[in-house]
């Protein structure tokens, strides 16, 4: 025989009321726990996309400093004229004497296959340098072995002629170096000064 066994009216009214309270504390905990979360996870996106902006934009800064685009200061035109011919576009390629890019444009006689990183014969060759490093290179030529330096008057703040082949300038924080090396012959000071003379203007 089973006992079915009754609770007192009064105990079970207690029994109702204390599980309702824990399910309304458990409810009200869960709650207020949630939206907790979501601002902590949000403020930590946000300060890791912060962060990533302005790493972005000093890296930017950096590569555009250090690597100026020589041949946006000299056209076609000017370089054909301070040669005497006709010229390609100009082309990048590392500088390594100067520590920049170089605008290179190539003459009809140009020897085959062509590379902007050296010097070749029938070429017009710009190079810009601007920044702190500007005087570093510019000194760091001038003393070399392999030079000459002849004083030249009259461009930027000073210049010099290498004895061989190029026309170095300084101006304020900006370094300029251009060779015009023409097919058969020697290079020409006074081609460069020409150059020289219409890249000045824009810098």
């Amino acid at each position: 025989m089973r006992l079915n066994p009754k609770l007192p009216p009064g105990l079970v009214g207690v029994v109702v009321a204390v599980t309702a309270a824990i399910l309304l504390t458990a409810c009200s905990s869960s709650s207020s726990t949630s939206p907790s979360t979501a601002p902590t996870t949000s403020a930590s996106s946000a300060t890791t996309t912060s962060s990533s902006t302005t790493a972005s934009s000093t890296t930017t800064t950096s590569a555009t400093t250090a690597n100026f685009n020589s041949c946006s200061v000299v056209t076609q035109a000017e370089a054909a004229s301070a040669i005497g011919q006709s010229v390609t576009p100009g082309v990048l390629g590392n500088a390594t004497v100067e520590g920049g890019l170089a605008c290179v444009f190539y003459g009809p006689s140009s020897p085959a296959p062509t590379t902007p990183n050296v010097g070749q014969p029938d070429t017009v060759r710009v190079v810009v340098v601007k920044g702190s490093d500007a005087l570093t290179w510019y000194n760091n030529y001038k003393s070399s072995p392999q030079v000459h330096a002849q004083p030249v008057t009259g461009y930027g703040d000073q210049a010099f002629y290498d004895g061989a082949a190029s026309l170095s300038v300084l101006k304020g924080s900006t370094y300029l170096r251009v060779a015009v090396s023409p097919a058969g012959a020697a290079p020409s000071l006074s081609d460069e000064e020409q150059l020289a003379t219409a890249i000045l203007s824009k810098l």
